[in-house]
């Protein structure tokens, strides 16, 4: 899911006013830009990265904070020849300066490059560290082509390492898919039920 959220560069609207209110700059809660309809492209190299739409954007210049209402998203493949990751939200919050973003009110990610559909109610994602979680008590749903599907509660993801698990239960049904093509008896599927184990979670090893 590697920059599947990144900070904008390039913006592209259809109507915006600037509202910097009577208050306080120090006490400031209203945004600084409003923006209905709004895309914005990031570019790199003069290839397209990602591109971002919303209903409404607020951006707060003070706290570095762009808010967004009813918010998508597309990450493109290398030189912007083919989209590899479509997100959706509700809500979402981004942090211009560390591209730290928090989604919610309805999650969906679908990376096409892993075969994976991630459905919550929030994601927490972590530019740096390249981590996300769903919190502590939310239920996801994960999906993928081969008939893979289970749900569990908490999911955290280290991107860099390919690694995730869940801090509370899970289950569902596993399809492990080999790489070689060696005949089978019978398809590989794994029907599993889980819980925590202690401070450790669930953890899984693969690709997302």
């Amino acid at each position: 899911m590697k920059n599947a959220i990144v900070p904008i560069l390039v913006i592209l609207f259809l109507s915006c006013t600037f509202d910097y209110g009577e208050t306080d700059p120090s006490e400031r809660t209203l945004p600084d830009l409003v923006m209905e309809n709004v895309e914005y492209v990031r570019i790199r190299s003069a290839d397209p990265i990602a591109r971002f739409q919303a209903e409404r954007a607020e951006r707060f210049e003070k706290q570095s904070l762009m808010k967004l209402k009813n918010f998508s998203f597309e990450q493109f493949g290398e030189r912007g020849e083919s989209v590899n990751v479509i997100g959706r939200a509700g809500f979402a919050s981004i942090n211009i300066e560390s591209s730290d973003i928090f989604m919610d009110n309805g999650v969906r990610l679908e990376v096409e490059s892993e075969d994976i559909i991630i459905v919550t109610r929030q994601i927490d994602w972590q530019d740096e560290r390249r981590f996300f979680s769903a919190g502590e008590e939310n239920e996801v749903n994960i999906q993928q082509q081969s008939g893979t599907s289970f749900t569990g509660v908490g999911l955290r993801a280290d991107v860099r390492r390919r690694t995730w698990e869940f801090t509370g239960s899970a289950g569902g049904t596993f399809i492990h898919e080999d790489d070689e093509e060696e005949p089978e008896p019978e398809e590989n599927v794994i029907q599993y039920n889980a819980v925590p184990n202690g401070e450790d979670g669930v953890n899984v090893n693969g690709g997302y």
